[in-house]
């Protein structure tokens, strides 16, 4: 995916607006609470949508700079920008961690 922003360049207005809806955050609290940090494919989420719906989602993900995403052939892999986040919004990461997933 060519669109990535600059750590200096992420918005707090994007990053809230993504996180406003629980498919979004559900994504953002796995790849939290994930600890080794590796790379997911973005079926792996247990989210019970369309494709086209799952890919808009990671593309909100994206565009607000939560998640750098590659695409690997018709597959595509998805890892947090934890350092960027964390640089850019400290504590930000550790409170929806610690949310409790409805």
């Amino acid at each position: 995916m060519a669109e990535s922003l600059e750590p200096e360049d992420i918005e707090l207005g994007p990053v809230l607006s993504a996180l406003a809806d629980p498919h979004r955050r559900h994504v953002i609290h796995e790849l939290v609470n994930d600890t080794d940090g590796s790379e997911r494919p973005c079926t792996s989420f247990g989210l019970d949508l369309s494709k086209s719906t799952r890919s808009h989602h990671f593309k909100v993900l994206r565009q607000a700079g939560l998640v750098h995403q590659v695409d690997r052939g018709n597959r595509s892999g998805v890892t947090l920008r934890r350092a960027d986040l964390d640089a850019r919004f400290p504590g930000l990461l550790s409170l929806i961690g610690s949310e409790k997933e409805s």
